[in-house]
C-alpha cells in the first residue's frame, strides 16, 4: 500500500475540486501546501516532470496527475483501481 500525496495552494479551486473527489471516494491523502514554500514547489515540479500547476498528485512515487486527469480517470472507471493502492 502507498500514500497519496497532493500538492496544493489554499485558494486554488482545482485543488478544492480534487480534494473533494478524493474525500467522496473515502481516500486519505497527505496534503502539501506549496503556496509559501519555493523549495517544496521545486520538489513538486521535479516530481511532476516539469508541471508547475496545482494540484499535482502522486500515489507513492507514481505520478497520478492533476485535477482534470483524476476526474477524467473517474469518468471512465479507471480511478478507483488506482485509489485501491492507497493506504486506508
Amino acid at each position: 500500500m502507498s500514500t497519496l500525496t497532493i500538492y496544493t495552494i489554499p485558494w486554488c479551486s482545482y485543488c478544492h475540486a480534487a480534494k473533494a473527489l478524493l474525500t467522496r471516494k473515502g481516500v486519505k491523502f497527505d496534503e502539501i501546501d506549496v503556496s509559501h514554500d519555493p523549495e517544496e514547489r521545486r520538489r513538486m515540479t521535479a516530481r511532476a516532470k516539469g508541471r508547475r500547476t496545482v494540484p499535482q498528485m502522486f500515489i507513492g512515487d507514481t505520478y497520478l496527475g492533476d485535477c482534470d486527469r483524476i476526474h477524467d480517470l473517474d469518468a471512465v472507471g479507471k480511478l478507483d483501481p488506482l485509489l485501491a493502492l492507497v493506504e486506508a
